[in-house]
C-alpha cells in the first residue's frame, strides 16, 4: 500500500470518502483554511504557551473531518473535483496504467512542496516570520501546482479509460 493510501485511510477516505472530499467546497475550504490555521495554531504558542495545544488539536480535527462534511459532487466539472479524482488515481499509480508523462511532474511538485514545508517548519520552530511566510506561500503554491497536475492526470486518464471517470450516485 502506498503512503498516499495509508494517509487516505487515516483520514477515512474510502470510496465514499474520496467522493465527498472531491466536493469543491471540501477542497477549497481545506486549501484556504488548513495551512493558515496550522500556522496560526502553532505560532500561538508564542502568545498563549501550552494552551496552543487546543487550537492545534482543533485544527487537526477540522482537517480530519472536513472531507466527511460534504456530499459527493454532482459531476466532475469543477477543477478541484478533477484534482481530487486525479489525486486518487495518483495514489493508485502502482496498480493503474497511468498516461505517459504523468508520473514525474507530480513527484517534482511533491518534492518542491517538501522543501517549502521544511522552510515552514523551521520558521514555526524558531518563530521566524520570513521563513514562515515563505514556507507557507511556497507550500500552498506547490500544492496548487500538484492539484493542477492531478486535474490534468484525471482528464487524460478518463479519456483513455472511460471506466475511470467519476459517475455521481443517483
Amino acid at each position: 500500500m502506498s503512503w498516499e493510501n495509508r494517509l487516505a485511510a487515516l483520514f477515512g477516505l474510502d470510496d465514499s470518502g474520496w467522493e465527498r472530499h472531491a466536493n469543491p467546497w471540501s477542497g477549497w475550504s481545506r486549501l484556504f483554511t488548513g495551512l493558515p490555521l496550522i500556522v496560526l495554531a502553532i505560532w500561538s504558542r508564542a502568545w498563549i504557551g501550552w494552551w496552543s495545544i487546543l487550537p492545534i488539536l482543533l485544527t487537526i480535527i477540522w482537517l480530519w473531518i472536513n472531507p466527511l462534511l460534504f456530499p459527493p459532487p454532482g459531476d466532475d466539472r469543477a477543477w478541484m473535483s478533477r484534482g481530487v479524482f486525479g489525486e486518487r488515481l495518483w495514489s493508485r499509480r502502482k496498480e493503474l496504467a497511468l498516461p505517459e508523462g504523468s508520473t514525474i511532474w507530480p513527484i517534482v511538485a511533491n518534492a518542491v512542496t517538501g522543501l517549502f514545508t521544511l522552510a515552514l517548519i523551521y520558521g514555526l520552530v524558531v518563530l521566524d516570520v520570513t521563513a514562515t511566510l515563505l514556507g507557507a506561500v511556497g507550500t500552498a503554491a506547490a500544492k496548487l501546482a500538484f492539484m493542477h497536475l492531478m486535474a490534468r492526470l484525471y482528464v487524460k486518464a478518463k479519456s483513455r479509460d472511460p471506466s475511470l471517470a467519476y459517475r455521481a450516485s443517483a
